[in-house]
């Protein structure tokens, strides 16, 4: 590995619910610096989502998280000359990163009017064990469990 690692910096949770979680995912939301804009389409969509659904907002958004994030995924691997897809269980921070990134890619990938409706119907479709984010789950997991012959190349810690 080159230089050094970057520190972890300390995210203060998001001021409505209190919530560390839901505050990183304004920040991977956010476009050009605004906050207040991520977190009004955020907020939004959580209220339009809960409201259909019948539950609170912040429990929503962890059942919702906690669905999409990956157990395991493929990484590349060069052994010999040749590259294998070696599956590997996701540590910690790197599954909540991937389920958000693959949610608001959904998202925006979705057709519709506002981002905040667009992001309440991706929450409801993950509830229902549907919609893109869930896609890209399954689809992530299927290749780990097809390359399960390789998984003696991972590294030992």
């Amino acid at each position: 590995m080159r230089g050094k690692r970057a520190p972890k910096r300390d995210i203060l949770p998001d001021p409505k619910y209190q919530s560390i979680l839901l505050a990183k995912f304004v920040n991977y939301l956010m476009d050009s610096g605004k906050k207040t804009i991520a977190q009004d389409i955020v907020y939004g969509a959580l209220e339009n989502a809960a409201k259909k659904k019948g539950m609170d907002e912040i429990k929503l958004f962890e059942k919702v998280i906690e669905t999409v994030r990956p157990a395991v995924e493929v990484r590349s691997r060069r052994v010999g000359g040749a590259n294998y897809q070696v599956p590997m269980p996701v540590m910690g921070p790197r599954g909540n990163a991937l389920a958000f990134r693959w949610l608001i890619e959904a998202a925006r990938g979705r057709k519709g009017s506002a981002m905040k409706e667009r992001l309440a119907a991706e929450f409801l479709d993950i509830l229902e064990g549907v919609g893109g984010a869930m896609k890209k789950k399954e689809d992530t997991h299927r290749m780990a469990e097809s390359n399960k012959a390789f998984a003696h190349f991972a590294r030992r810690a």
